[in-house]
């Protein structure tokens, strides 16, 4: 996100920008990725404490106050530091984040895997039925376009001003697209389930393959009936995603366990050290280069002198990349992680 969040002005290359509507990119593996890899380290890390017999009172106050701190991250700093509470935007994708979190986290504490793959299940279909069942105002039921459906219609109803800048009349990070939001997270700690059952290294590539394989042809199909569709995050997409990532951790767990060439992530462990930090601190720097005219003056003076204006636009995001893994590596050297 860091790359794809900040480019300099002009063309850019299409994998670095979300779909226009239906669809998906490079881009848009991201923040679903994100919310996956959530799910699968809460099963690692929590199952083992509750094994262990920590108390499920504790942690669950811990689990709240992490969303909350989240939540409050992305809703006053995203703004910061124009913070205008009449227009300011409630949804967000630390605040999305933040409510994924909490009701996986809360359901993972009072449930059994059964539990959860009914939640996984159950959120999905309300989706689904919302979506394609409920008589949406002026385009009725099922309709799934950009200018009308039905979770831009709750959003009118509930967020009102209250919305992303650039839409202004729904969010991406929306109210009933968080749903089967919720549900990838589900779709990590199932496969957390799976690491830990299978502890055999192929074993384990086996079952990330093949689940990830099934999970692909599954999204297939459901997209004969709904597109791939980040924005509204549908059921299809929520699936994709998820098989998508399974493929993708079982290739990088093959490399870097298996084989034993972790070594080669290093820099993308420097950067997970301090994820959500690295990621405020992206949205800071941005607003600090435009604000000071610091950014325009490496864009036209550095970026352009030396690159066509679409790899300048890359060198310029690059570039930011580059100046965030150097404060990362800083803290990562110095074992100073922002945890909550």
């Amino acid at each position: 996100m860091i790359l794809v969040n900040n480019p300099g002005p002009g063309p850019t290359y299409a994998p670095l920008e979300h779909a226009e509507w239906h669809g998906w990119t490079f881009t848009d593996t991201v923040f679903p990725f994100f919310l996956w890899i959530v799910g699968v380290a809460m099963t690692l890390s929590t199952a083992r404490r509750m094994e262990r017999g920590d108390d499920r009172g504790a942690l669950l106050r811990h689990t709240i106050q992490r969303a909350v701190i989240i939540f409050l991250l992305g809703f006053l700093l995203g703004p910061f530091p124009n913070i205008d509470f009449a227009t300011i935007r409630i949804p967000g994708v630390l605040q999305r984040i933040a409510v994924c979190y909490l009701i996986a986290g809360v359901v993972f504490l009072f449930t059994k895997v059964r539990g959860q793959v009914a939640w996984l299940i159950g959120l999905n279909v309300l989706y689904w039925g919302l979506m394609t069942l409920y008589p949406t105002p002026e385009c009725g039921p099922g309709s799934l376009t950009k200018e009308c459906n039905f979770a831009r219609y709750v959003d009118t109803q509930f967020l009102s001003g209250h919305m992303w800048r650039v839409t202004k009349v729904w969010d991406p990070e929306g109210i009933v697209s968080t749903l089967p939001a919720i549900g990838t997270v589900f779709f990590g700690i199932l496969t957390g389930h799976l690491m830990r059952r299978f502890a055999v290294p192929l074993q384990r590539l086996r079952v990330l393959f093949g689940a990830g394989a099934g999970l692909l042809a599954l999204a297939y199909v459901l997209a004969i009936w709904m597109p791939f569709n980040k924005n509204l995050w549908t059921t299809s997409y929520c699936v994709l995603m998820a098989g998508l990532a399974s493929l993708l951790f079982g290739a990088w767990y093959y490399i870097s366990d298996v084989r034993g060439f972790g070594h080669w992530f290093r820099p993308f462990e420097i950067f997970g050290s301090n994820a959500i930090l690295m990621f405020l601190l992206s949205g800071a720097l941005a607003k600090i280069a435009i604000r000071s005219g610091a950014g325009a003056w490496f864009h036209q003076n550095i970026c352009l002198a030396v690159a066509s204006p679409i790899n300048a636009s890359l060198l310029y995001a690059l570039t930011n990349v580059l100046i965030l893994y150097l404060i990362a590596w800083a803290l990562w050297r110095r074992q100073w992680f922002l945890k909550f």
